[in-house]
């Protein structure tokens, strides 16, 4: 594969691209988990109030910025290596921003569903984009300090989205969302585009951003795909267990009503020091692959526990959620693997689309939870979809290339 000439990095690991890359992904969380956290309210508000309406119109919604994100992943995937990754970096931003700050004005399901959907293709362009400009402006041997810094920081924005959820009201927390995305947009100064992108930029000959590229060669669909496979039980604990844990306090005898602004604050704040920890340790034992394993096996365990757990106190319940977090806490080291393995003329695109895929999961695994709840249980179809994603997640990263320290300056043959 070729070389690129580029730019000298930035060597400084908390120099302007990193801090700009954690915030905005400190609001994109933050906007990202708010529906599960005002799920309940919201619709009560709006005129639902049996539990099974609140369910279905919540998956609806749920599902409708999923596919949002779906359809928004390609799309600025392909914008990224094509125009940069600061162009989507910032109009990601702009526009789950504003999408935000009209969530609070909805009165119906309708518009609610829509606007859930635009913020949705918002919200799937930040991470990818900061991910690939941290790997490409770091020296190979920080960039996985750059991307845990980049993951620890965002998922505590949900922690803020918690206690905003709760205490402010779901309109007023959707305002706050959307006004600290814009006001994010003020902090873009003094941030640069990456050198190897600029490089590519300058070879007219090069194919950038052919999303298709990763479906005609079957060695690079495989790669492709296992990458996405990886990441599936982080949104399985976070789309199933997380939000919906008011509906499994209920079946699972917690003593008291689950609160789901809590649950996923209590999830987030795992997810915050496994994400550090899991981000650490792939830099101090340098290997991605052994370190994804070792939180596969945990989020494993964790999961057996919540779902066999009976009649438990609910602060304990809670607990037991920031445990699921910790063990799934490995998403920082999920989408630097997913930057490492592709060249840099189609890895804004893979790193844009692989996590909102991820995310997008959560809408096959909510239909699949939804057919089969009523005739098997919620324990058992929640166990069952656990099972699944937990050993596609395994057998995935075991066939993996190990990616730690590789030279990311080379073009992907498209």
């Amino acid at each position: 594969m070729p070389d690129l000439k580029t730019t000298p990095q930035n060597k400084s690991l908390f120099n302007a691209s990193v801090i700009v890359a954690a915030l905005g992904y400190f609001v994109d969380i933050y906007d990202l988990v708010l529906f599960s956290i005002v799920r309940i309210p919201s619709l009560r508000d709006l005129g639902i109030v049996s539990p099974a309406a609140l369910l279905e119109e919540g998956v609806l919604l749920l599902n409708m910025q999923m596919a949002g994100m779906l359809i928004g992943g390609v799309i600025w995937g392909i914008l990224g290596d094509k125009k940069g990754r600061l162009s989507v970096l910032f109009g990601s931003i702009f526009l789950y921003s504003v999408a935000n700050i009209m969530n609070g004005f909805v009165n119906d399901i309708p518009m609610y569903a829509f606007l859930r959907f635009v913020a949705g293709l918002g919200l799937a362009g930040e991470l990818g984009a900061g991910i690939t400009l941290v790997s490409e402006v770091l020296p190979k041997e920080k960039r996985g300090y750059g991307t845990m810094i980049v993951a620890t920081i965002g998922i505590s924005g949900a922690i803020l989205a918690g206690v905003v959820g709760e205490y402010f009201g779901w309109r007023t927390a959707y305002f706050i969302g959307g006004g600290l995305g814009l006001l994010l947009l003020f902090l873009r100064i003094g941030v640069y585009e990456s050198g190897m992108f600029k490089s590519l930029q300058s070879s007219s000959h090069v194919t950038r951003g052919n999303f298709l590229s990763l479906f005609t060669n079957g060695k690079r669909f495989r790669r492709y795909l296992k990458c996405i496979l990886v990441g599936i039980p982080i949104w399985y604990v976070v789309g199933i267990l997380i939000t919906f844990s008011p509906e499994f306090g209920v079946v699972l005898g917690v003593t008291e009503a689950v609160s789901a602004a809590k649950a996923v604050s209590f999830c987030y704040l795992g997810l915050v020091f496994g994400d550090f920890f899991s981000g650490f340790l792939s830099q101090r034992f340098k290997s991605r692959r052994n370190i994804i394993l070792v939180f596969l096996l945990l989020t494993a365990g964790f999961v057996a526990l919540y779902l066999l757990s009976g009649g438990l106190a609910v602060n304990s319940f809670y607990v037991l959620c920031a445990a699921l977090g910790f063990a799934s806490g490995y998403w920082a080291v999920f989408v630097t693997i997913a930057a490492e393995q592709f060249g840099t003329n189609i890895r804004a695109t893979v790193t844009t689309t692989v996590p909102n895929f991820v995310r997008g999961a959560v809408v096959p695994l909510t239909l699949a939870f939804e057919a089969f709840k009523d005739s098997w249980g919620l324990v058992p179809t929640a166990m069952a979809l656990g099972g699944l994603s937990l050993t596609v997640a395994a057998i995935s990263i075991l066939t993996l290339e190990e990616t730690y320290s590789k030279d990311l300056d080379y073009l992907e043959p498209v």
